[in-house]
């Protein structure tokens, strides 16, 4: 039986952490395929890219597979890349977007995985996935974004910290930090928050105490009202001073912070990463599909909780299963609703591209803050947080 009453810790990490800023370098390089792409006619069916970003001090190293527009050059990756840099915030001497050394290594695609992947293979007649592996999605009903409260409050209190940097209204505040947040459950369902610890990167000039007030009203306004932690459970810079920051204090790369981008560890993760992978990949289009769909599920009220898992071979276009799990909170038969859910979306993974609309220039802006409990956007961001199947799923209950 599950338990209802217990503490729960999920964290996250800023734009500025060294393993974010991989990310976003790893997806600009996507999102400029499918944006040149559609400049040159280039059927965007056709892009590939898996693009895996390293920083340290002041140098970036860009490697993997990729196949598209002839305007995505080598110069062309190093200019987004300064221009991710500069727009995160590093102007530092350790790490500082325009002088820093950018070396692309990028080359096409092997020829073994697009045979597996491309359509009109002799195995299929539409694109295969492309890799093997499990992808998961969770949704839970104790927040309106249907996403578990820590992961949500961490994300929004670093977010916060960005934003009040980025206007100037707290310049104190350098690029890389890290968030905490540790959740009392009663009854299952959140009942307050017993320890916040923030550690943020900021100015030479300032000490511990003056960067815990500077944080303070930061994490007041994200939370709930009366739910901010004792004072002694309060963290804030506990190691006391953090000015060498980003990537010239610790190494990053691509996808390293997969439990950030998902559910915090309140849901499984089948183990790829997301940044920097075009949607052929399943490990990415997947785990957004089954986002939306356990998503849509809890928003019909068909479960307070809902954790779906798929799962594919590389080179095969249907999924090898579907697994449907409501955690005792259900309303509808599981085995039902993994019917209703396979008849009213494709899991190819052309359906899953067709359906949430992939294959666009949307993936930069996933990088930090999480890949779910996020707002779609007009121009087909986030497709996944749509909530556009409740109807039909209401009709099971």
């Amino acid at each position: 039986m599950a338990r209802k009453s217990f503490l729960f810790t999920s964290e996250s990490v800023s734009e500025g952490h060294p393993d974010k800023v991989c990310d976003r370098i790893s997806d600009e390089v996507v999102d400029a395929f499918y944006r040149e792409g559609a400049k040159e006619g280039l059927d965007p069916w056709s892009i590939r890219a898996a693009c895996e970003t390293l920083a340290t001090t002041n140098r970036v190293v860009i490697a993997g597979e990729s196949r598209g527009p002839k305007g995505v050059t080598v110069a062309a990756i190093e200019d987004l890349t300064r221009k991710a840099i500069k727009d995160i915030g590093y102007e530092q001497d350790g790490f500082h977007w325009a002088n820093c050394n950018i070396e692309v290594l990028l080359h096409s695609q092997s020829a073994d995985i697009a045979a597996g992947v491309d359509a009109k293979q002799p195995t299929n007649q539409e694109e295969g996935a492309g890799d093997q592996g499990i992808m998961f999605g969770y949704a839970s009903d104790e927040t309106p974004e249907l996403m578990p409260a820590p992961i949500l409050y961490s994300h929004k209190i670093l977010k916060r910290m960005a934003e009040l940097r980025k206007s100037g209204e707290r310049p104190e505040f350098e690029p890389d930090a890290k968030s905490q947040v540790t959740m009392r459950y009663e009854n299952g369902i959140p009942a307050g928050i017993t320890s916040v610890v923030v550690s943020t990167q900021h100015k030479a000039n300032l000490n511990q105490a003056q960067i815990r007030e500077l944080v303070r009203p930061v994490v007041e306004d994200v939370l709930p009202d009366g739910w901010l932690p004792p004072e002694d459970e309060f963290y804030v810079n506990p190691t006391g001073t953090f000015v060498i920051g980003g990537p010239d204090g610790d190494a990053g790369l691509t996808g390293r912070k997969i439990i950030v981008d998902t559910y915090g560890g309140a849901a499984p993760h089948g183990g790829g990463a997301f940044s920097g992978k075009d949607p052929t990949k399943v490990d990415r289009s997947a785990a957004y599909a089954c986002r939306y769909l356990a998503k849509n599920v809890v928003a019909a009220g068909l479960a307070k909780r809902c954790t779906i898992q798929v799962s594919y071979a590389i080179g095969v276009s249907k999924p090898l299963s579907l697994y449907v799990d409501c955690h005792g909170t259900g309303q509808v038969d599981e085995v039902k609703l993994e019917n209703t859910l396979r008849q009213l979306v494709d899991l190819s993974p052309r359906g899953i591209r067709t359906h949430l609309k992939l294959n666009r220039p949307i993936y930069a802006r996933t990088a930090a803050y999480g890949h779910f409990g996020r707002k779609p956007a007009e121009d087909g961001g986030f497709s996944w947080e749509k909530t556009d199947l409740v109807d039909a799923l209401r009709g099971l209950a």
